[in-house]
């Protein structure tokens, strides 16, 4: 069931703060398949700095989860994004136009 603060915590990170368009990237990308924060890097053109940057403020809030250790971490879009997807392709939507 979605959480009803979800599209609040969404809201400010995706349009409410900088970086919020590099954050949904990142959240398209890995709604595709896991990356790593080299990956991300690569398929983004960001510095690896500013993804590893995102990914913890992602993580952080629940957005994001990852498998492994140090250099073969994995990230996935955690199960608490996966139940407010709709709620997130609805900012998405609106932070496009």
């Amino acid at each position: 069931m979605p959480d009803p603060n979800a599209k609040r915590l969404l809201w400010y990170l995706f349009a409410g703060s900088k970086g919020g368009n590099n954050r949904i990237k990142i959240i398209d990308l890995l709604k595709e398949r896991p990356y790593n924060i080299n990956q991300l890097s690569e398929a983004l053109a960001l510095d690896y700095k500013a993804i590893r940057h995102h990914i913890t403020v992602l993580e952080k809030n629940n957005l994001v989860a990852k498998m492994g250790e140090k250099y073969g971490v994995l990230y996935f879009i955690s199960n608490y994004l996966e139940v407010n997807l709709e709620s997130f392709n609805e900012i998405k939507s609106k932070t496009e136009k």
